[in-house]
């Protein structure tokens, strides 16, 4: 049995020039999506960097359904040098980017629209709702369980804490944790990080410990 899966995670597996492959808007080089995928819809609007590593049952939707008319052309961009930890959800109807060198945790779910709930006489499930972009900046990491919701916009080097619902926008070299997720933590050029309290964590260079060490066998 276990011989028999990984044959068909070896065949199963989406990688560069395969025929499943060539149905997407693009399909870097060195990027595989691994097996089995929990859905892929509308292939034509995804768009996967060089390098980028999309674990198992993962989905990667764009648009209300298949060959919907109104998809975008290019409704989920995935960067150079990703990683898509198992079971997460990207599903797209206007636009979600994912820049270079994101990492995501398991389980995160990430949408850039919602439901509406205006009319009382009508099923939440049929009110589609408004739609807002979501950009997620280079180099940043997702945490496990992470839900980012429509009209996010994660500057660089973000760290989105475990859990947390992220929505609105959150600058460069910060950490947001909680629901709703708010900045805990963000980094300050020539200080370091400093926390919501003030308190500051400057950061341990190189060379400041081989100075250190220098001092001390001196003083030895």
């Amino acid at each position: 049995m276990q011989a028999l899966w990984a044959w068909l995670d070896s065949v199963g597996e989406i990688v560069p020039d395969t025929r499943t492959a060539d149905r997407f808007g693009a399909f870097g080089e060195g990027s595989a999506i691994g097996f089995p995928t929990a859905t892929v819809m509308n292939p034509s609007s995804i768009h996967i960097g060089r390098d980028t590593l999309i674990g198992r049952q993962v989905t990667l939707s764009v648009g209300y359904g298949v060959g919907d008319p109104g998809m975008p052309e290019r409704g989920l961009v995935i960067g150079d040098k990703c990683i898509i930890g198992a079971r997460c959800t990207l599903t797209a109807h206007e636009s979600i980017v994912v820049g270079d060198g994101v990492w995501f945790g398991q389980d995160v779910f990430v949408s850039d629209a919602g439901h509406g709930y205006q009319d009382p006489d009508v099923p939440i499930g049929d009110q589609f709702g408004s739609h807002d972009p979501v950009v997620i900046g280079p180099g940043s990491w997702i945490g496990h369980g992470a839900i980012l919701l429509q009209g996010t916009r994660l500057g660089r080097n973000v760290v989105v804490a475990a859990g947390s619902v992220v929505r609105g926008e959150v600058p460069d070299h910060a950490v947001v944790a909680g629901t709703p997720a708010r900045v805990v933590r963000r980094y300050e050029p020539g200080i370091g990080w400093v926390g919501r309290t003030g308190d500051v964590r400057p950061v341990v260079r190189a060379d400041y410990l081989q100075d250190a060490l220098t001092e001390l066998r001196e003083r030895a």
